[in-house]
């Protein structure tokens, strides 16, 4: 994440619609643990952004299909309150200047996490997990699907 960020003020205009989604997974050395690859949508229903991601998730020996839904609740402008599908609040972001830092207690773990919007068609997100149950680094980079 390297590159200079791209503001963004209406979060739900640019993030409807649907994005190609390729994932990697490394252990805190870099070494590669898993990779996946797939597609993400973001629609809007009932004033709250659903994100929805699938695709193949490739971890170790494991290979399988994965799916993912969170629900991104707008708040005005560049803001929206992040929350799991079961209800539970994952994390705030703000985009208003094209990145954002947010952190996520998960039992004993610590998620970390960036996202960084690079233009109008491509964004990242990382996250940093540490704790005692995970060590590892999730980077996803998204890419506008064209239509």
């Amino acid at each position: 994440m390297g590159s200079v960020a791209f503001p963004i003020n209406d979060l739900t205009g640019y993030f409807s619609g649907e994005w190609q989604l390729a994932r990697e997974i490394v252990d805190v050395d870099g070494a590669a643990m898993g990779a996946a690859s797939g597609r993400a949508s973001f629609t809007p229903e009932d004033g709250v952004l659903v994100y929805r991601e699938s695709g193949e998730l490739q971890l170790g020996a494991h290979r399988g299909p994965f799916v993912r839904t969170l629900h991104y609740r707008p708040a005005g402008g560049s803001r929206a309150a992040v929350h799991f599908d079961h209800g539970g609040f994952f994390h705030d972001v703000d985009l208003a200047t094209g990145e954002w830092t947010a952190d996520h207690p998960c039992a004993a773990d610590w998620y970390r996490g960036a996202y960084r919007v690079l233009d109008d068609r491509r964004w990242e997100q990382e996250w940093v997990v540490t704790g005692p149950a995970k060590d590892h680094v999730i980077t996803s980079r998204f890419t506008r699907a064209d239509p």
